[in-house]
């Protein structure tokens, strides 16, 4: 049969909470089948949900976190290292922001955090090989993003020597992931240094092309950059391994435009939203996908500035499942084919 899309599946980070069903692996696993979903993706930071460290060590544990995953009807799509893959490169305008990241004996320390972190995606790759995934979730962090805009002028090699760092920090990161015989699919992310196709392509020259470097294909940032979200498909759809099914719109004025003005989510003219409220052809995708055979997980990722997750994920199952494409193995006009006949192709095309 020919390759088909997984899912509906949905990533857990912006759900997980302290209170019920959202507070344990086993409630709120129960909840998402309970919506329609065949798969989940946990995210490795909440302990609420996972224990990371566990789960390197623990072959034991990962068999455990498996079953509970089972008996409520899901499978595990991907580990998230979101969190820990931005601290691996932040730069220090960011400090304070991002030490909500790490423990907080390391605030106020980057580079013991930078160390934690590094550990931490590190053993995301033992447990995926513990639970028997191919494919992880990450971001890449950021050393130039604060110097996106070229003014004032950026000194010459700035953008060269930060990608050279970014690659020199992910190397024996993503070795210790081919060890274990998994991918690392970064999310091409704004503030993160790797935010569209031109600078994914600058990463990977930097790892010189590392076989485990992919992309985690997520379309509601490209619309937010204005980029042609399938055009990037047909680029890079051999470096795709995992899929944010996420929506977002963007309505410039005479105010704003990309950049959005500082405003808060609800006021800005470029904004995520739940799936089938904003401006993405989540159908030109699935065809997109399924023509180049892309068969691993469609991944709903809840962002919103609107509708209540509650809502958007209890919609998001059944839209994803409807855009999952049963694809063909026959041609429509097989009907009307005739047995091959080389004396008549000859004939037809006029050869002696």
């Amino acid at each position: 049969m020919p390759a088909k899309i997984k899912g509906p599946a949905l990533f857990l980070a912006q759900f997980a909470g302290d209170d019920a069903p959202f507070n344990s692996l086993e409630n709120i696993t129960k909840w998402a089948a309970s919506l329609g979903y065949k798969g989940v993706q946990i995210p490795t930071f909440d302990t609420r949900l996972f224990n990371l460290d566990r789960a390197a060590e623990s072959k034991d544990y990962c068999d455990e976190i498996a079953g509970i995953c089972a008996a409520a009807g899901v499978e595990i799509t991907e580990l998230s290292t979101h969190l820990q893959g931005q601290l691996v490169a932040v730069n220090p305008v960011y400090d304070t922001a991002f030490d909500g990241f790490a423990p907080a004996a390391l605030h106020g320390k980057p580079a013991a955090r930078q160390e934690w972190a590094v550990d931490q995606v590190k053993k995301a790759a033992r447990a995926s090989r513990h639970l028997g995934l191919d494919t992880s979730v990450s971001f890449t962090g950021s050393l130039a993003f604060p110097f996106l805009y070229p003014w004032p002028q950026r000194p010459a090699g700035l953008i060269d020597e930060a990608f050279a760092e970014l690659a020199r920090r992910w190397r024996p990161i993503l070795d210790v992931y081919d060890e274990y015989g998994v991918d690392i699919g970064y999310e091409i992310h704004p503030g993160e240094d790797v935010f569209d196709g031109a600078t994914w392509e600058m990463f990977l020259d930097a790892l010189d092309g590392h076989t485990r470097a992919r992309i985690n294909y997520d379309p509601s940032h490209f619309l937010l950059q204005q980029m042609d979200y399938l055009a990037f498909i047909d680029i890079y759809h051999d470096r795709i391994c995992a899929v944010h099914v996420k929506d977002a719109e963007f309505n410039p004025d005479g105010r704003q435009g990309v950049y959005s003005g500082y405003q808060p989510w609800l006021n800005r003219a470029g904004r995520f939203r739940s799936l089938g409220d904003g401006q993405v052809d989540f159908a030109a995708i699935f065809s997109k996908l399924a023509q180049y055979g892309y068969d691993s997980w469609a991944v709903l990722e809840w962002e919103c500035c609107l509708k209540s997750p509650e809502q958007g994920a209890a919609e998001g199952a059944p839209f994803i499942a409807q855009h999952i494409i049963d694809v063909t193995d026959k041609a429509f006009d097989d009907f009307a084919g005739a047995k091959t006949d080389i004396a008549q192709i000859r004939a037809m095309l006029g050869i002696a």
